[in-house]
């Protein structure tokens, strides 16, 4: 992914003001509580939206209980492919906090 001139080709995850790469996780096609908490800084950004892009194909899976808890805590989830998800950040993002967190593979 090219972001601002940079090509990534690891995942990431883009706050408004910086990207956080490589962005990891437990299992590679699969996003749980552990691998949320892991991301530096993403509950004290106070996002309002975190889109979450889950592969070229949409491979990457999303632990129930991550939508569950940031809901609890009033951020909004958009799941989608990440082609669809980086567009979507790139259009909201002119007007609300968002994090993205996308998977870049499969």
């Amino acid at each position: 992914i090219n972001i601002d001139g940079k090509i990534y080709q690891g995942d990431v995850v883009v706050f408004s003001d910086r990207i956080f790469s490589p962005w990891q996780r437990k299992e590679s096609h699969y996003l749980d509580m552990d691998d949320l908490s892991a991301i530096p800084d993403l509950l004290k950004e106070k996002p309002e939206i975190i889109i979450i892009g889950t592969g070229y194909s949409g491979v990457m899976e999303i632990d129930q209980k991550v939508e569950e808890f940031l809901k609890l805590k009033g951020i909004e989830i958009i799941i989608k492919k990440t082609i669809d998800a980086w567009k979507i950040y790139n259009e909201l993002s002119k007007n609300k906090k968002i994090a993205a967190l996308l998977h870049l593979t499969c």
